[in-house]
């Protein structure tokens, strides 16, 4: 959730860690701060807010000097976003400044011990306990190594640590556990991020910390040790994509860039695993005989990766007959899941690293579930701790709101539901062809969506100023509308939600009246018809209904809505992969009409790693 960057080498650390926490930016934060070892003394700037304010407070890192730093971003758990709650922490005497992401659940009792032994505390946070913790036991054993893991061996909690001492002015300590850290090897320097995007500037050979692991980094070297203080050897690891994919390139936010990148997201997503018009898994594990007796399927995740779930389900069970439940992670992990080793787990997770999906995946596999993991991020931790894992290759998503994200993921899953029902003969062979053939022409559909935009910008400039708007749709549809509503919701900051449209009767429609914005979706042709009448029965209470429809309903969608969006028809089950594109659409231009800062929408991080 909160950036992190480290820099130990020859160059002075301050610029080098400012450009890193603003490629760090986008994850969200609510205040920032960097600190540097200069001549034995370990200097400081925090400031809530924006990171300009620290390029501002240091003039552009030029008034901190010294080769080796750390960096943050926070989002506020602990106490309210201002200067002294920022990080980095200094320990009281100014013998140890730390950065932290996750939450230390201990921290009280530990605060209380650490105040009965005269300490005092100046912040409200959990991460100042860790570097008072660490200086007390720094100067009772005289030792920066043995006085860390004894620290660790007493917080409990998620963390990724970054540890200075003004003691060794050349060198960092890393940590991690349930909070994502990787390693970063330049040309005489060395490099700590909770992100590649904050180091790929200047190195792309990484290694990835796991849990329990400690890190001791200089210029020269990188020293990892397990929890037991044994060293080990990481293997390293190059990052493919090109800086230029975490930049805007001449667009205005990055959600657009992303949003206009899904054709050739989606392409890579599939290219490589269709031959011969037949879809591969070359490295899968799961066989014939293991899907053969899978009893249930749960599709776990997060967000916009629970509404992949949401059409997975829907689809998954038609492919296959199968029962298959989506699940929230956060949800999954407390609920005492019917997990046995007949259970087919699929994890969804954007960065690899949302913790609430981290724990269910952990609970089921105790369970001794088969987990596979859909996932964007190569060496991510889920798809490190996934019996298999299948990649998106969207590249770099920056902006929060998830766009190419979703439809890689949700291409993929259809290509693994196909990829079962093939394997078990649960589809027919024409039918098998038919929808291999139109994932093939789903980047081509897209792009005509794409070119054609005036449409949406019309209706993002007539309902923008709307204060509650209500999607409505019916089986894939209703999990449509789930995810253009979440899009709406979290970058306009429009109250949205996402009704199954039988279920209107039931209470909804109470809400529905003169003027209420009505997004309707019918682009699921077997229950056009049904989505029809609830689109008459608010429209009979007076909403404005804007509908999303397909080009061979669109006719007959415009006789009863005020306006009727058409995308290309396409296979049954690859319509949303369609149908969200004028959605995200209509979120972006909405959002840009009432000023928002679309690509940092308030209180929102790109990755989750808290509870």
């Amino acid at each position: 959730m909160c950036g992190i960057v480290g820099f130990t080498g020859t160059k002075e650390a301050a610029p080098i860690l400012l450009s890193g926490l603003t490629k760090l930016e986008y994850r969200g934060y609510d205040s920032a701060g960097i600190a540097v070892i200069d001549s034995g003394t370990i200097n400081m700037v925090k400031s809530p807010g924006k990171i300009v304010n620290l390029y501002n407070k240091t003039h552009n890192g030029s008034d901190l000097h010294g080769f080796t730093g750390i960096g943050h971003t926070r989002w506020a758990t602990h106490g309210v976003p201002n200067e002294i709650n920022a990080h980095p922490h200094m320990s009281e005497h100014g013998n140890i400044a730390i950065v932290h992401n996750g939450i230390i659940e201990n921290y009280m009792e530990l605060k209380e011990f650490l105040i009965s032994q005269g300490v005092t505390f100046v912040s409200e946070t959990d991460t100042e306990v860790v570097v008072q913790l660490l200086e007390y036991y720094y100067i009772q054993l005289k030792d920066l190594r043995d006085a860390i893991f004894k620290v660790l061996q007493v917080i409990e909690g998620a963390y990724a640590l970054v540890i200075l001492c003004k003691d060794y002015p050349d060198s960092f300590v890393v940590a991690r556990k349930d909070a994502p850290l990787l390693l970063g090897f330049g040309d005489g320097c060395n490099f700590v991020a909770s992100d590649a995007t904050a180091i790929i500037e200047y190195t792309r050979e990484v290694a990835y910390m796991e849990d329990g692991e400690v890190a001791f980094i200089t210029k020269d070297n990188i020293d990892v040790y397990d929890s037991f203080g044994q060293p080990i050897e990481k293997e390293h690891h190059i990052i493919d994509w090109d800086i230029s994919a975490a930049e805007k390139g001449g667009y205005a936010h990055f959600m657009f860039k992303e949003i206009m990148e899904q054709p050739e997201a989606i392409r890579k997503t599939m290219s490589p695993r269709i031959r011969d018009n037949r879809i591969v898994f070359d490295d899968l594990k799961i066989d014939k005989a293991f899907m053969e007796k899978v009893d249930r399927i749960y599709i776990v995740a997060c967000g916009s990766s629970y509404h992949v779930g949401m059409v997975g389900k829907y689809n998954m069970e038609r492919l296959l007959r199968v029962p298959v439940d989506p699940v929230l992670a956060s949800e999954f992990r407390y609920s005492d899941p019917l997990v046995t080793e007949n259970t087919l787990i699929i994890v969804i997770s954007q960065s690899g690293e949302t913790l609430d999906t981290m724990a269910a995946l952990r609970e089921a596999k105790k369970r001794g579930a088969h987990i596979t993991s859909i996932v964007n991020v190569v060496g991510s931790s889920i798809a490190r701790e996934s019996d298999d894992v299948l990649y998106t290759w969207a590249g770099p998503e920056i902006a929060v709101a998830t766009t190419k994200a979703y439809s890689t993921q949700l291409t993929l899953l259809n290509m693994l539901g196909l990829y079962f029902a093939d394997m078990l003969h649960t589809v027919e062979e024409s039918e098998y062809n038919k929808i291999v053939e139109e994932m093939q022409w789903l980047p081509e559909k897209i792009e005509s969506i794409l070119q054609n935009t005036d449409q949406i910008k019309y209706l993002a400039s007539r309902y923008f100023n709307h204060n509650s708007i209500f999607f409505i749709g019916r089986n894939l549809d209703y999990a449509l509308g789930m995810e253009g509503s979440l899009k709406l919701k979290e970058i306009s900051y429009i109250h949205s939600e996402a009704y199954a449209s039988g279920e209107l009767k039931h209470g909804t429609i109470s809400l529905i009246e003169k003027g209420t914005l009505v997004v309707a979706l019918g682009t699921y042709g077997p229950l056009f018809d049904k989505a029809m009448s609830n689109v008459v029965e608010v429209r009979a209470r007076g909403a404005d209904v804007m509908a999303i429809t397909t080009v061979s309903h669109a006719d007959e969608m415009q006789k009863n809505v005020d306006f009727a969006v058409a995308v290309p028809d396409t296979h049954l089950i690859l319509q949303p992969s369609l149908g969200i594109v004028p959605l995200q659409l209509f979120a972006y231009y909405v959002a840009l009409q009432r000023g928002c800062d679309i690509d940092k929408p308030r209180n929102l991080a790109k990755s989750v790693t808290v509870e």
